[in-house]
């Protein structure tokens, strides 16, 4: 693993990360301003904020592992 595996990874674990904070400020603006009427949004927005968080911690996992292998 190089320099640049390790920045790409870095780059992979920021750009998820952001991902999955949008996610969560969308299901926060379900929660704060939109129920009980948009009940059924709520599956559907949580399983997506699921899922971005998900993929931020297997990125990140990924990033960890690398940065092990060189030390």
């Amino acid at each position: 693993m190089t320099g640049e595996d390790i920045r790409s990874l870095e780059k992979e674990v920021k750009k998820t990360k952001r991902l999955a904070s949008e996610q969560a400020m969308e299901l926060h603006d379900l929660i704060e301003d939109r129920l009980p009427e948009a009940y059924h949004e709520l599956l559907g927005i949580a399983n997506a904020t699921y899922v971005a968080c998900k993929n931020w911690d297997e990125a990140q996992k990924k990033l960890l592992a690398a940065q092990a292998e060189l030390a």
